[in-house]
């Protein structure tokens, strides 16, 4: 049966207009595409591992990055037998930057309890202020705002709120003057210039030919400097993402999507763009040294719960009616005065990224046939298996294609079984729904940080990657994460904070006056 699709709007692009009407992309079943390449020489490669990306490769959480030790690279480094040698950057302090709601929340829960009377809001409100206040003060001109010395170059290439421009053309210096001048905003005391103050602990400085190095700069440098064994590169969420933060639909334009002063001002962008933009980035990945490299698709970003879709679906159709923040329930929405996607928006946001997916696809393709040992981690397909609202519980809305996606390993018993709604607490120290995203609602848990490491994994074995303990013995695959270590890890799902519903009503409150809420996942750059 065709998919029900809403009408989409009047001023998509084209070629997303001529989508109407069609499934949602079928993800690669094979990360190879079908096409064969002679096998490389197996010698041995310096550096194992080697990832470049954005928040998500960085590791944020909760509106955060500090548990970098749990990033998907540092767990697929851990089984490799490699994790001592895996170079990252570290955010010590008062929960990670910009503003880890994790931390907020049990700040809260310890002193008003798992929940709050409607008389406790501005008590509760004035302490968020008052810790939001210690955290950019710290950041900006406390301990947080000294640079630590990096003399080698990290493994972890990644700046959460980074887009496939910043990647390609922000440096040390570039972010340095960025971050110099911080305010004092009294009204909203959120870390000024937070993804470029994260990103000075991911260069390394101190010589001005190593602070003009991009990302990529520095990981052609790691190739020349006795060659990477599997190069991993996940960017491009951060030219759509801004739709869902920002609810709103702003296309691209030719004359400013890659301008540095007006690129802001779009929320997604033109599928044309986004290749002219991806081709830049596959030339520079072509000259780094790497034995295999593995790109990753775009997930559909209307589906993590950073977004509350509203009101039925039509029969068959895989869009609610509205999208609006998550605090935001049915009986309060009012489509005339709180922001929101309509249906026809969030179809045209995912029928882009299916076209920049076919692109990321087709560049692999095109390596491939080239004699080039380069393969596809199709995390948009794993995303799309999991979606819970969209698919899982409604069969008349999936696609032909669709299955359910095993949980795998120890996350096959976890109870209630971890899903992509917004985490939610049971009044009894447990979890009651959720587990897959963390309180940001658009990034992943720890678990889930680990559903990409195994595709990863997965990815790795069939290039014939070699996985070894940390003594140097090879292991026998299939190569299976330690869930078990990551479950132990995850405080968001073994005791998650029991008053998330009443420290987003706070949230709510200040993102109806003040717009926090996007701000704190972009980082106000």
């Amino acid at each position: 049966m065709a998919p029900v699709t809403p009408p989409l709007p009047d001023d998509a692009p084209a070629e997303v207009l001529d989508r109407a009407g069609a499934e949602p992309r079928r993800p690669a079943a094979d990360p190879a595409l079908g096409i064969p390449v002679a096998a490389t020489a197996q010698d041995r490669r310096t550096h194992r591992i080697v990832t470049v990306g954005d928040s998500l490769t960085h590791g944020f959480q909760s509106a955060a990055i500090y548990n970098t030790d749990l990033s998907y690279g540092a767990i697929i480094a851990r089984e490799l037998g490699w994790a001592d040698r895996f170079r990252f950057p570290r955010y010590p302090g008062l929960g990670g930057l910009p503003l880890n709601i994790e931390f907020l929340l049990r700040e809260l829960e310890l002193r008003f309890g798992p929940s709050f009377s409607p008389l406790e809001v501005p008590l509760a409100a004035l302490r968020a202020r008052s810790l939001m206040n210690d955290i950019e003060e710290y950041w900006e001109r406390g301990p947080g705002a000294v640079v630590p010395n990096v003399t080698g170059f990290n493994h972890a290439l990644a700046v959460f709120a980074w887009d496939l421009y910043d990647a390609r053309n922000d440096t040390f210096a570039s972010c340095r003057e960025f971050a110099a001048d911080p305010t004092n905003n009294l009204l909203i005391p959120l870390v000024d210039n937070a993804p470029s103050r994260a990103a000075l602990r991911v260069y390394p400085h101190g010589d001005p030919e190593v602070e003009a190095m991009t990302l990529l700069d520095v990981a052609e440098a790691l190739g020349d400097d006795g060659g990477i064994e599997t190069l991993v590169v996940w960017l491009g969420a951060n030219n759509v993402l801004g739709s869902v933060l920002r609810l709103e639909l702003v296309w691209s334009q030719d004359d400013g999507f890659q301008d540095p002063a007006r690129k802001g001002e779009y929320t997604v962008w033109d599928p044309a763009h986004f290749r002219i933009e991806y081709d830049e980035l596959v030339d520079r990945i072509e000259r780094i040294d790497a034995r295999t490299v593995i790109l990753c698709t775009i997930p559909h970003v209307t589906i993590p719960p950073a977004t509350r879709g509203l009101y039925d679906k039509p029969a068959g159709s895989a869009y609610f009616p509205y999208y609006a923040r998550p605090w935001v329930t049915a009986d309060r929405f009012d489509p005339d005065g709180d922001k929101h996607l309509t249906a026809g928006q969030a179809c045209a946001i995912d029928y882009a990224i299916d076209l920049y997916n076919e692109h990321i696809e087709e560049a692999v393709r095109t390596a491939r046939a080239a004699g080039r040992d380069w393969y596809l981690c199709d995390i948009a397909g794993v995303l799309d298996r999991l979606a819970h609202r969209r698919y899982a519980h409604d069969p008349a809305a999936r696609p032909s294609w669709w299955t359910p996606y095993p949980l795998p390993g120890a996350l096959a018993t976890v109870r209630p079984e971890p899903d992509t709604r917004f985490l939610t607490a049971d009044g009894r120290g447990g979890r009651a729904t959720g587990g897959l995203f963390s309180l940001d609602g658009v990034h992943p848990t720890t678990i889930a940080y680990g559903i990409v490491a195994q595709e990863i994994v997965q990815v790795m074995e069939q290039a014939g990657v070699t996985f070894r303990t940390p003594t140097g013995a090879v292991r026998p695959g299939p190569i299976t994460i330690d869930f078990d270590r990551l479950i132990r890890r995850d405080t968001l799902l073994t005791v998650p904070p029991q008053n998330i519903d009443s420290t987003l009503g706070v949230i709510g409150f200040l993102d109806e006056t003040l717009d926090v809420f996007s701000q704190l996942i972009r980082g106000r750059m």
